[in-house]
């Protein structure tokens, strides 16, 4: 099933997706679920698919938003690709390198994203998201998956210069609007192996990253059991797995990102997201 979160008429919704139609759940179940981050927790997705009392959209009339628009937490994960960790010149971490996304710096499918204007640096970074369905906490490898709800695309736009001031990562990592998240969530009993995923990034049409999810240093049963260490992971967060090689600052000459340009993340069975860059335009300072 493909999770989808929007809006319509004003209103932040959510619904599943079949072809180029968004069920949207019947006033009943909106009302005991108001949006994805309550389903999940819930355990009610078989409840949703079952809904048969409420409308139907086409997917060409609601506006996108992120997939988990409202995540207790989003949890990136550096230097995660072999490839990359050389482009990049790392050395291979002996643990996850972990940083933390706001939820105001990611937009929806087909919304764009914005080069801060601070910065003529700003990066794709096309990945693989994992998304909670239930609570874990000191879980071990084998039974990660069984935490997992599902996965999908995501973009971590990083403002290079600013990610690079120090050796944390979040100030690059958080601009308003810098990435992005969707279209769906597909959910994990439509992908049973995980690994068994690709990915590609491509810009204006050209493919400038492309990976199998098996080539992940620290996979996603890995990463479950790392973060769910440190952390309670609640249903509804999101996990970004790390970017494979390609990005734009390795490149000679770098390549970055420049108002007009478009950015695919694609990963067949998951879905594509689709994101514009726009310039930012500063508002007056308050």
């Amino acid at each position: 099933m493909k999770l989808v979160s929007f809006e319509y008429g004003g209103q932040c919704r959510f619904g599943h997706v079949t072809d180029d139609c968004i069920h949207e759940p019947s006033e009943g179940l909106r009302q005991r679920f108001p949006d994805l981050r309550a389903l999940l927790a819930a355990g009610a997705c078989d409840a949703l698919q079952q809904d048969a009392g409420g409308r139907q959209l086409a997917v060409a009339d609601v506006r996108f938003l992120p997939a988990i628009p409202n995540p207790d937490k989003i949890l990136c994960v550096g230097v995660n690709y072999r490839p990359h960790i050389e482009e990049m010149g790392r050395e291979i971490p002996d643990r996850p390198v972990v940083f933390v996304r706001f939820p105001g710096s990611l937009v929806g499918h087909d919304e764009a994203v914005v080069r801060p204007d601070v910065s003529t640096q700003f990066d794709f970074e096309g990945e693989l998201a994992i998304v909670i369905g239930k609570r874990a906490r000191h879980v071990p490898c084998e039974r990660a998956l069984d935490h997992v709800a599902g996965y999908c695309c995501f973009m971590d736009g990083s403002v290079r210069d600013w990610q690079q001031h120090t050796m944390q990562f979040t100030p690059g990592k958080n601009f308003q609007k810098s990435g992005a998240m969707g279209p769906c969530i597909v959910t994990a009993d439509d992908i049973p192996e995980p690994a068994l995923l690709q990915l590609s990034t491509r810009v204006n049409g050209e493919v400038m990253q492309r990976a199998e999810v098996a080539d992940l240093v620290f996979g996603i049963p890995a990463l479950v059991e790392y973060c769910s260490t440190f952390a309670e992971l609640l249903p509804g967060d999101v996990i970004a797995t790390g970017t494979p090689g390609g990005v734009g600052a390795a490149r000679k000459p770098p390549v970055w990102l420049k108002q007009g340009d478009t950015i695919e993340v694609e990963i067949p069975r998951v879905g594509l997201l689709r994101n514009a860059v726009t310039d930012e335009i500063r508002a007056n300072p308050s």
